[in-house]
């Protein structure tokens, strides 16, 4: 017989809440170092257009803008660039217009600034209606 009280062995067990707290700050800590990545710049594609041409109107202007940033009036190059020459060439081409079209027709590669800067000589020159050419897409 057995005077002594038998050992209570106790099973071993695993406690979580501490590897819990561990693995919560750990992951605040990476949440605050991490650094997201911001994209400069968009890769866009620009739209295509599927319309009809439209029909040379009489009170258009057009305005061509190339690659390198040179501008035309009209098929007609201009030696100096800026919104100032330029609104003084649409106010000389659509002097007896009376409320004329400026048609932008910009190449691809045409500088962002350039298109704008025809858009502010149009509003110098107090031109209100502005629009743009498009090119059909290839088939």
């Amino acid at each position: 017989m057995r005077l002594r009280p038998r050992a209570f062995r106790e099973e071993p067990e695993i406690n979580f809440i501490p590897l819990i707290d561990v693995l919560l700050v750990i992951l605040i800590f990476l949440m605050v170092t991490t650094t997201y990545s911001r994209y400069a710049e968009l890769q866009i594609n620009l739209p295509t257009a599927e319309a009809e041409r439209q029909p040379e109107r009489a009170d258009q202007i057009d305005v061509a803008v190339d690659a390198q940033g040179n501008y035309s009036v009209n098929k007609r190059a201009l030696a100096q660039s800026g919104s100032a020459p330029l609104s003084q060439e649409l106010k000389r081409v659509g002097g007896a217009m009376k409320e004329p079209i400026v048609v932008i027709s910009a190449d691809a590669r045409a500088p962002h600034q350039s298109v704008i800067t025809v858009m502010e000589a149009a509003r110098m020159a107090g031109y209100g209606r502005i629009t743009f050419t498009t090119q059909a897409a290839a088939n």
